[in-house]
């Protein structure tokens, strides 16, 4: 219901980060669209399409920034709705963005035919109520934080690593809000509610992990290994979901029942998809990635992640219905992969 004077506290965390997201706009206008690609054809092309969830994720945001709106004012979270609404700017900026971006690369995304879990995962987004639609937002926007920090740092001077350098600060405000506004509501939940939250997560690590083996060749002609990409991006949403109080009443006696099939399914999947043999990256084809990031070639670090990948396919069979062996897989594989 719409208030003509709604209470409003403007030194809450909300208000505040409305504020510094109104003085921190900014527009295609102030992209240099001139800067160098620093892309060859092959990858230039990689890009677009590993480019494309993350561009679906952008306008998917638009549209449930617009339905958790009333639900923010129904609910009289005045300072809330006004960060939304600087959030849905936001995202109509990124759009744009990388629509200009794809027509400075002269090609088009990857179609809903093609990675159909794409569509999957946008209607997944847009279930259930307001804190449902931030959960989801928040490890989207993880997603998303993370793909553009791996051009920010290796291709700062690149049209799409300049690009990157600018929507990491929107991302940035966006983590803060979703994680603050959800420290505060999830341990008020029921135990059901907070289960519900857990199988969402796992349904959006399942329909990434589907993506990234569409999108396989892809990313290794970028030089990304896609799998630990994903188990660095499952050990940070691990992090927030302890710290929102997530995963309080996740012991269930040791025998994952607590998590339900959907979700023993996802672990088992994530399991494949982490141990899952894959063929090295090209060091001569790969995007110019430092020594020591987790795309970075040599022979050395491809044989340790190997020896990992054997070990970590023995510890998913003797602990798949473990119902922490998801995270503590994407911290092995994180470890490996720094080895």
């Amino acid at each position: 219901m719409i208030r003509v004077q709604p209470r409003y506290d403007p030194e809450d965390t909300y208000a505040r980060l409305f504020r510094k997201a109104v003085g921190s706009q900014w527009s295609a206008d102030d992209v240099d669209w001139e800067a160098p690609l620093g892309l060859p054809p092959r990858q230039a092309v990689a890009l677009t399409r590993v480019l494309s969830p993350v561009y679906l994720g952008e306008q998917s945001a638009m549209y449930g920034a617009c339905a958790v709106l009333p639900q923010l004012a129904a609910a009289g979270e005045t300072s809330a709705q006004l960060y939304i609404a600087s959030f849905l700017l936001d995202e109509a900026r990124h759009f744009e963005i990388l629509t200009q971006l794809y027509q400075r690369l002269d090609h088009h995304p990857v179609a809903l035919r093609e990675v159909p879990e794409m569509l999957r995962y946008h209607h997944r987004l847009r279930q259930g109520d307001r804190i449902d639609w931030i959960w989801g937002i928040l490890i989207s926007d993880l997603f998303a934080r993370q793909f553009y920090q791996a051009f920010a740092k290796v291709q700062p001077a690149a049209l799409f690593g300049r690009v990157s350098a600018r929507v990491l600060i929107d991302e940035s405000r966006h983590q803060a809000f979703s994680h603050t506004y959800l420290k505060h509501v999830v341990p008020n939940l029921p135990p059901e509610r907070r289960q519900g939250l857990r199988a969402m997560r796992d349904d959006l690590l399942q329909t990434m992990g589907a993506i990234h083996r569409r999108l396989r060749d892809d990313t290794e002609a970028l030089g990304l290994d896609g799998a630990v990409f994903l188990g660095e991006l499952a050990a940070q949403i691990e992090a927030h979901a302890r710290s929102i109080g997530l995963d309080q009443d996740t012991d269930d006696g040791g025998d994952g029942a607590g998590h339900g099939g959907d979700a023993g399914r996802a672990h088992a999947d994530w399991a494949r998809l982490i141990s899952g043999k894959r063929e090295q990256s090209k060091a001569s084809g790969g995007v110019a990635w430092p020594a020591g990031s987790v795309a970075a070639s040599g022979e050395p670090r491809a044989q340790r992640r190997r020896r990992f990948a054997f070990d970590l396919h023995g510890l998913a069979q003797s602990c798949r219905a473990c119902a922490v062996a998801l995270l503590c897989r994407a911290r092995v594989a994180q470890s490996a992969a720094r080895a």
